[in-house]
């Protein structure tokens, strides 16, 4: 398996199925632009609530980006001709709706008057790093010219 992050649009729409054990997932197929102006499907299966919510909520044609293990498999056509595949179990899904939401938030904490402000971190205000080092301490290299 490969650890992949792949962008592309839904081909179809997405399905939301129960396994034989009863563990509900979620299934979609996304077609990705190559580099030669072709393009190729990968099957993808999605065993998170929220990941599978997110894929549930796109269409055919909505873009998508999604970062999971990609498995690359070949099947045989009618013809008799193999064919390469991608499968993914996807971690987590990204759309242009949470994009527009995070930049909606960005732009709701800035009041508009003038350059934003630094935010405190989770443990307060970053103050500046001091160094520890004395800056007349022996450095090893002996004595200049």
């Amino acid at each position: 398996m490969i650890d992949a992050l792949i962008a592309g649009k839904m081909y179809g729409q997405p399905a939301r199925r129960t396994s034989k054990n009863g563990r509900d997932f979620t299934t979609a197929k996304v077609r990705c632009a190559t580099g030669d102006g072709g393009s190729f499907f990968i099957n993808v299966i999605c065993f998170s609530d929220t990941a599978g919510a997110a894929l549930l909520a796109l269409g055919e044609g909505d873009s998508v980006a999604l970062s999971g293990e990609l498995t690359p498999k070949v099947w045989t056509d009618k013809t008799g001709e193999a064919r390469p595949a991608l499968d993914m179990t996807a971690h987590a899904v990204l759309t242009p709706y949470h994009v527009n939401r995070k930049r909606k938030s960005i732009q709701a904490d800035d009041d508009g008057d003038g350059p934003q402000q630094p935010r405190a971190g989770r443990w307060g205000r970053a103050q500046p790093q001091q160094s520890k080092m004395d800056p007349f301490a022996d450095d090893g290299l002996g004595d200049l010219p």
